[in-house]
């Protein structure tokens, strides 16, 4: 099975298709208005602002070129200083009487010839020059050394002969760069106290990264929110808080703290929060719980202080944390390795002590958003923080007309275009979804250089999108054969096991991962199923290797992704659903979301996970033994649907009812041709 879930929690929708007046013309001088996500808004072109660091950037360059300059400036002038070895070229100039003075620091020893020497001497490149350095070893006899530099007459000084060196220079030399970097640092330090105030650079550090949008730049309402009603009825209320505060406060009533949005990815949920902002007008505050996290402990209490207080400052306001279990993890059964509570529980009980600081007369809202609201604290869901919680469930067939209607404002759509026949063929699919089939419909068009997105680019589309695109490989006649049988084996049980799914498509075009797919759909969205219903889709699913079986005699590996569709499927009917005669309605397997060591994971027996594993064992089975069965006896209808996948490669439901000379059933007036039943590797 595919999930059709998006992984982005950044849907769209609407409720009805009212564009703005005037639409703007875009380049092509089609009328469109623009969608939700900003595709169809006409571009600003805004100047560019100056670079704020190109100013100090020169400034740096300037002090270091400046710092050199006087460097060489104050350099002393004349020859140059050559370093000569004590023994034997010292004492022999000093026994030859060519020194003239000395002066001595320690160990080392600079000095003057009485007239210009060469050294090495030679070197012909060598400069003539009458200054010399040399380093006395620690293990000669000073005394004796002494007395030939009296003996010789030679002038022997404290300081240094050379008087070109002055204070100045060496305090450049010896304090410029240091100070230098000091005066960056102090620049910096002031630099960062003007843009953030006075805690400076590392006051900024625990402020909090939330991005605000004023309420005028909201653009986002309930118009543009679609499929999903009951979430924006239960909303509602929240805006009327914001707007007219005082309507509820005279009967004594309060706004919620908290509103809790929970639902699978790409619902709409953020775009939800926006909505309620730009109904309400008020300063929305926008930040990943997983910002306030940082490695030092006490950085994401800090942020959620600083994220408060600026709320507090601009209400009506509404703070939306995302991905709420980042740091709303249930705290029970978690251990700290120190001892102590780490930054996650620490920035959690701020969150919760901040809530609780709510004034009655302030008009701030928290949003949270969350995947897995299972997981999340009982302190957050407590009455008085996040005490209003929200559903938001992927939309029916209507609401996902409605968001394609949405995110088709900014596209011209051909007169084939039916928005009824898209949305009844993608059911399971959210508003991240049918936004993500939008756009890929819009660049197949445009590559195909039409004038408007045809009915064609969206099928091709949402084929792209649920199997992938086709691969160019080709296959050998012996692989393409079995893969044909394979794929009939899928089919044929569809077709003549009553609960199962009706056939919608059926090819063997390599796809993605795939050699070919079996498509099948309800007529209808579905939201329970049936012990029938299940046992059904694991004889579709086990289809595809009986198939190989009778037809070959061996089996191989290409029902792999099929036996993990049917081993889950069996598992949860034993563990979870209650469908087992033997084990009852006993929930012994964790559902999702909970683990070993997580709280509310069931415990269970050896003896009870044996039966279960028996169980699943028997269900798979009996569903083996009664499709081997079924397509031994519709061997022929298996080998015409089988030549013609061969010929055609692709068939859709009435070509391949036709050639399996199965009736199809009766279904509704739009056929869903979306969902994959099954991919064969």
């Amino acid at each position: 099975m595919i999930d059709m879930a998006a992984d982005t929690d950044r849907p769209a929708g609407g409720t009805k298709n009212v564009p703005p007046s005037p639409m703007p013309r875009d380049e092509g001088g089609w009328r469109v208005a623009p969608a939700p996500d900003g595709r169809g808004t006409p571009e600003q072109h805004q100047p560019r602002p100056p670079h704020r660091w190109r100013g100090f950037w020169i400034f740096v360059v300037v002090l270091l070129a400046l710092n050199w300059i006087l460097v060489l400036a104050f350099q002393p002038p004349g020859q140059p200083r050559v370093t000569v070895p004590f023994s034997p070229y010292f004492l022999n100039q000093l026994n030859a009487d060519q020194i003239s003075s000395i002066s001595s620091k320690g160990d080392s020893i600079q000095g003057t010839f009485k007239s210009k020497q060469r050294y090495p001497a030679n070197d012909s490149q060598a400069t003539p020059t009458t200054l010399f350095a040399t380093q006395v070893p620690s293990f000669w006899n000073s005394t004796q050394l002494t007395e030939q530099l009296q003996s010789k007459g030679v002038e022997v000084n404290a300081k240094n002969p050379n008087p070109g060196t002055s204070l100045l220079a060496e305090l450049l030399l010896g304090f410029g760069p240091t100070l230098l970097l000091v005066g960056l640092f102090v620049l910096l330090a002031r630099r960062a106290t003007a843009g953030g105030g006075v805690g400076g650079a590392l006051g900024n550090f625990g402020r909090s990264q939330a991005r605000r949008v004023d309420p005028e730049k909201i653009r986002v309402t309930f118009v543009d929110v679609a499929g999903i009603d009951e979430a924006k009825a239960e909303l509602t209320e929240v805006v009327d808080f914001l707007k007219t505060p005082e309507r509820f406060q005279r009967l004594g009533g309060r706004a919620p703290h908290g509103v809790l949005l929970y639902g699978a990815p790409g619902t709409g949920k953020t775009l939800l929060a926006r909505a309620v902002a730009g109904e309400a007008h008020a300063a929305f505050f926008s930040i990943a719980a997983s910002e306030f996290i940082e490695a030092i402990v006490g950085v994401g209490a800090s942020r959620v202080r600083d994220l408060f207080a600026k709320a507090k400052e601009a209400a009506p306001s509404i703070i939306f944390i995302d991905e709420l279990d980042a740091i709303g993890r249930s705290r029970q059964g978690t251990i700290s390795v120190t001892g102590a509570n780490d930054e996650r529980e620490q920035t959690l009980d701020q969150i919760l002590t901040e809530m609780d600081g709510f004034e009655p007369n302030q008009a701030v809202i928290v949003i949270g958003a969350t995947n897995r609201a299972e997981i999340l604290d009982p302190a957050l869901l407590r009455p008085g923080r996040f005490d209003r919680r929200v559903a938001v469930q992927p939309p029916d067939r209507s609401g996902r007309r409605q968001i394609l209607q949405v995110h088709t404002r900014s596209i011209p759509l051909a007169d084939d275009v039916d928005l009824d026949a898209l949305a009844a063929s993608t059911p399971g699919m959210v508003g991240a979804d049918l936004a993500n089939l939008c756009n890929e419909a819009a660049l197949l068009a445009a590559r195909r250089n039409h004038q408007k997105v045809e009915m064609a680019d969206f099928t091709e589309s949402l084929e792209k999108i649920l199997l992938g695109a086709p691969r160019g490989i080709l296959l050998s006649p012996e692989d393409r054969e079995r893969t044909a049988y394979h794929e009939s084996g899928h089919a044929l049980v569809g077709m003549l096991t009553p609960d199962a799914d009706p056939v919608r498509k059926v090819s063997i075009i390599p796809r993605g991962m795939a050699l070919g797919v079996t498509l099948s759909t309800p007529d209808s969205d579905r939201v329970s199923y049936s012990r029938e219903d299940l046992e059904a889709k694991i004889k579709v699913a086990l289809g595809g290797r009986a198939a190989e079986e009778i037809v070959y005699g061996r089996i191989t590996t290409g029902a792999e992704s099929d036996i993990q569709q049917l081993t889950q499927i069996a598992r949860q009917m034993v563990g979870r659903f209650g469908m087992s005669d033997k084990v009852g309605p006993v929930a012994v397997l964790p559902s999702d979301g909970q683990g070993a060591l997580l709280p509310g994971a069931s415990e269970t027996s050896p003896q009870t996970q044996y039966l279960v594993d028996q169980e699943v064992r028997r269900l798979v089975d009996d569903a083996h033994d009664e499709v081997t069965q079924l397509l031994s006896d519709h061997r022929e209808q298996l080998d015409s649907l089988a030549h013609a996948l061969l010929q055609a490669e692709t068939l859709d439901a009435p070509d391949a009812y036709a050639a399996a000379g199965v009736q199809m059933r009766p279904a509704e007036l739009v056929p869903e041709a979306s969902v994959p039943v099954k991919e064969s590797d």
